[in-house]
C-alpha cells in the first residue's frame, strides 16, 4: 500500500471536511423541511430516514477529518505516525461514502412524491449521479 505524506493527508482531509460540511447542510435542510411537512406516506418516511442517515454520516466525516486535519498540521503537540490516522481515516471516508449513498437515494426518491414519470426520472438521475461519483472517487 502507498504511504501518503502527512502534508497530503492534511490537504485531503481539508477538502473532504469542506465537502462534508456543505452536504451535511443540504441534508439537514431536507430533514428540517420534511419535519415540518404534515403528510407522511411511505416514500416521505424513507426520504426522511435517508436524510437522517446522510446528516449523521456527514457529521461523523466532518469530525474524523477535523481530527486528521489537526494531527497533520504543523505544530501539533504530539508525535504522529501513520498508524494514528487509520481509525479517523477509515471512519471519515466510510461515513462520507454512506452520506453520498444516502444523498443519491434522496435524489432518487424525491420524484416519486410527485408522479410516476418524475419518479422514474429522479431515480435515473440518482443512479447516474452515484455512478459518476464512484467513477470520480476511484
Amino acid at each position: 500500500m502507498i504511504e501518503l505524506s502527512l502534508e497530503y493527508m492534511n490537504k485531503i482531509a481539508s477538502q473532504i471536511q469542506f465537502i462534508s460540511a456543505l452536504l451535511c447542510g443540504f441534508s439537514l435542510t431536507v430533514l428540517v423541511l420534511l419535519f415540518e411537512k404534515k403528510d407522511s406516506d411511505k416514500t416521505m418516511i424513507n426520504i426522511f430516514r435517508f436524510s437522517i442517515v446522510a446528516t449523521g454520516a456527514f457529521l461523523v466525516s466532518i469530525f474524523a477529518m477535523t481530527n486528521i486535519f489537526m494531527m497533520t498540521t504543523e505544530g501539533f503537540p504530539f508525535n504522529v505516525e501513520s498508524n494514528d490516522l487509520v481509525l479517523p481515516r477509515v471512519l471519515g471516508i466510510s461515513s462520507f461514502l454512506i452520506g453520498i449513498i444516502s444523498i443519491t437515494s434522496i435524489i432518487s426518491l424525491f420524484g416519486w412524491t410527485k408522479s410516476k414519470k418524475m419518479g422514474q426520472f429522479s431515480t435515473a438521475i440518482g443512479i447516474l449521479t452515484f455512478i459518476l461519483i464512484v467513477l470520480m472517487v476511484t
